[in-house]
């Protein structure tokens, strides 16, 4: 995984050189959260597509689609 500098300046590079103050506040904070993900991930793990739709669907016995 690249450190946070080495992401920002990646960041940086892509944008345009009139990146608003307001964008760029917005890429970071997208950044960071995509960031914060994957380190959740990495420590937690995931759930399959099937272990989600377990979880998210009513228990009731009827399909909620």
């Amino acid at each position: 995984m690249s450190t946070v500098k080495q992401d920002v300046e990646s960041l940086l590079n892509r944008l345009p050189d009139n990146v608003s103050v307001e964008d760029l506040q917005y890429h970071l904070y997208v950044l960071d959260k995509v960031r914060r993900g994957l380190e959740d991930a990495r420590v937690n793990g995931t759930l399959s597509q099937e272990e989600v739709e377990t979880r998210f669907t009513p228990s009731n016995g009827t399909n909620a689609s």
